[in-house]
Formats: structure tokens, C-alpha cells, sequence
């Protein structure tokens, strides 16, 4: 299956792009610039791309990007720290971004002759982001189908949408992904903070899958912490 994957250079894309790279044809990686914060991660999904040898396309959407305002990763507020939680992370949405992404995808794909894309949404998601949920999925397949109804047929692939992050990583390492050459930290500054909740989360995943964990924390102990107040 031909497959166009959405890399923003994070751990669940690019594992999912090394997931694809074995098991279909991997067409390309499509990136996107909405203006987020911690867009250093875009170079993570450029050498994923220069790893495995395929297309790689950025696509500008910042002055959409910029409309999207009220969230801390594309406005000035502070991403908060600890482990996911609905109350604090719900900082974190930019409202409608993969419905936007995955809308542009298709018309690339299906522009390409691709016959999937596909995008590394998965279960840790579901309580916080509306998008990443498996029934918008199931309603964004009938939508495009819809709207490709004559001109083309392609599949929304997200082989994660019901799997955890602990999961996640679990099929990164069998697909030999470079976990170190990824990037979460929405804070985007020079080494992951260890703090936030993309950090927080990624700790935990490497730990619950029983994998040797690569990434350079600022703090790296805080996520037992974290841990411990989210049971409390």
C-alpha cells in the first residue's frame, strides 16, 4: 500500500513511519509548520525522512497556524508541567489541527496516486484532543470518502489510535527506530525539559515497554514525581 505518512518528527510519527517503511510502501513524509513552538521538531522528521530515503515535504500553514490562537503551543502561555491531565493539558489544543493537516494530506496523496495516509494519533490522546479520537477518524474516512468519491480511493491508516504510548514504543523497537532522533517536548528548547507533559509521558512509556529510554532530560527524575501526584 502506498502510503503517505504525517511526520511531525515526534516519537509516535516517526515510529510509525519506520512502522510503514518496513511493512508497506512508503511514499513520503508530510510535515507541517503551524507556527508551534517547539517546530525544532520538524528537523527530527527531516532526518527521518534522509534516514529511509524518501520524499520529504514541510508545508507552510503558519498564517492558519495564527488564527488558531489560545493555545500554549503556538501562543505565549506556559506549557504546564506533570502528567497528563485533562484540566492542565487542555492548554495544549489548537483546535481542528489534524482535521486541517489530514484534509491536506489527502488532497497531496491523492494528487501523489497515494493509496493511504497516515497519522500517528493513538489512545493516550482520546480525553484531551477530540481529533485524535477513533470515531473522528471513522468520520474523517467517510468524509474523504466523499469528497474523492470518482477521483480517488484512499485509506486513513492509524495503526495507534487505540494503543498506548508504552505500545507505541514497544512497536518503535521492532521497527529499529532511533528513538533519540525524536522529539516530544513542546517546551522546545534545547534538550527535553523532562517536565511537561509530553515528557512526562514519553518517561513513562519507555519504562511501562521495559526499553532503555535515550532521551536527555533536564530533569529526568521528575517524572516519578509527577507519577506520584497523579495517584494522590
Amino acid at each position: 500500500m502506498k502510503t503517505l505518512v504525517i511526520c511531525s518528527g515526534g516519537l509516535d510519527s516517526v515510529s510509525l513511519a519506520h512502522k510503514v517503511a518496513t511493512e508497506h510502501d512508503l511514499a513520503g513524509l508530510l510535515s507541517f509548520d503551524y507556527g508551534q513552538r517547539h517546530r525544532k521538531e520538524l528537523g527530527f522528521a527531516a532526518l527521518c525522512a534522509k534516514r529511509l530515503n524518501i520524499p520529504h515535504k514541510i508545508i507552510d500553514i503558519r498564517e492558519i497556524g495564527r488564527s488558531l490562537s489560545g493555545s500554549a503551543l503556538t501562543d505565549d502561555l506556559d506549557v504546564p508541567d506533570g502528567h497528563y491531565a485533562e484540566d492542565t493539558m487542555k492548554i495544549t489544543v489548537v483546535p481542528n489541527r489534524n482535521a486541517i493537516m489530514l484534509a491536506i494530506a489527502f488532497g497531496v496523496a491523492a494528487a501523489r496516486k497515494a493509496a493511504a495516509v497516515a497519522t500517528a494519533v493513538h489512545g493516550g490522546d482520546h480525553f484531551i484532543y477530540p481529533d485524535c479520537r477513533p470515531a473522528f477518524i471513522d468520520a474523517f474516512q467517510a468524509m474523504q470518502d466523499r469528497a474523492l468519491d470518482g477521483y480517488a480511493e484512499i485509506r486513513l491508516y492509524a495503526p495507534y489510535v487505540n494503543l498506548s504510548k508504552a505500545e507505541i514504543v514497544a512497536d518503535g523497537a521492532r521497527h529499529n527506530t532511533p528513538f533519540a532522533q525524536t522529539w516530544s517536548c513542546y517546551k522546545g528548547g534545547e534538550r527535553h525539559c523532562g517536565r511537561c507533559g509530553t515528557c512526562v509521558e514519553r518517561r513513562e512509556a519507555f519504562h511501562l515497554a521495559g526499553h532503555p529510554d535515550p532521551t536527555d532530560y533536564e530533569d529526568p527524575a521528575f517524572w516519578l514525581d509527577a507519577l506520584q501526584a497523579r495517584r494522590a
